[in-house]
């Protein structure tokens, strides 16, 4: 029996990595052995195109070297690490997927829907089972990361808040399209509170 693959979107400061880390746990008690996992990277080759996306000193990367370089990640992770973990019966759980090339490129970056189109030959038309998507408003979302002791803005939390507000409406957009696959998540509340919405969202997909 194939694994359930699962996604956690957001903006950045969103949540996201202290989400993930209660949804392993929850899993791990109710038995399932599950998979983290993160994009870009996952795979040692995906991980290497990680850094030039999000190394701040890039600034001449267009939006298509983006795009494609978000995808080439994506393909490689999917074909090295995902489907071979997802075809042993292995739950895989990933930090980003698909939805956020569709915000950040298609959106953000107004690429439109050459962004999906590319991330469909990307993934062989694979998507995540169910998606949480942690919505913050773009300045509560940097304000947190720049909250954040020790934490080095990258090359797209250093963007201007008008792009972090198209790729917010990009997330809208995906949940008014995609509601039967995506839970959406007012990530303002408390972290618990979080959580106990996205335990229904897991309960039900695995029928606990």
């Amino acid at each position: 029996m194939r694994g359930f693959f699962i996604s956690v979107e957001g903006s950045d400061g969103s949540g996201k990595s202290t989400q993930i880390r209660k949804i392993e746990e929850y899993l791990k008690k109710k038995k399932q052995e599950v998979l983290l996992t993160r994009e870009p990277g996952g795979t040692m080759i995906s991980e290497k195109i990680r850094e030039l996306l999000l190394d701040p000193s890039n600034k001449a990367m267009a939006a298509k070297t983006e795009m494609l370089l978000y995808a080439a990640a994506r393909a490689q992770h999917v074909e090295e690490f995902v489907l071979p973990n997802l075809k042993q019966g292995k739950h895989v759980l990933t930090d980003r997927f698909t939805d956020s090339s569709i915000a950040y490129q298609g959106f953000g970056r107004a690429m439109g829907d050459m962004v999906a189109e590319v991330n469909r030959i990307a993934t062989g038309g694979l998507s995540p089972d169910i998606t949480f998507y942690l919505e913050l408003s773009p300045e509560a979302g940097i304000g947190r990361k720049k909250a954040e002791v020790n934490h080095k803005m990258d090359r797209l939390e250093l963007e201007k808040q008008e792009f972090h507000q198209k790729v917010y409406m990009g997330y809208k957009a995906l949940c008014e399209t995609q509601e039967q696959r995506i839970c959406k998540i007012d990530a303002s509340q408390d972290i618990e509170t979080v959580f106990v919405e996205i335990q229904a969202g897991l309960d039900r997909l695995f029928g606990f």
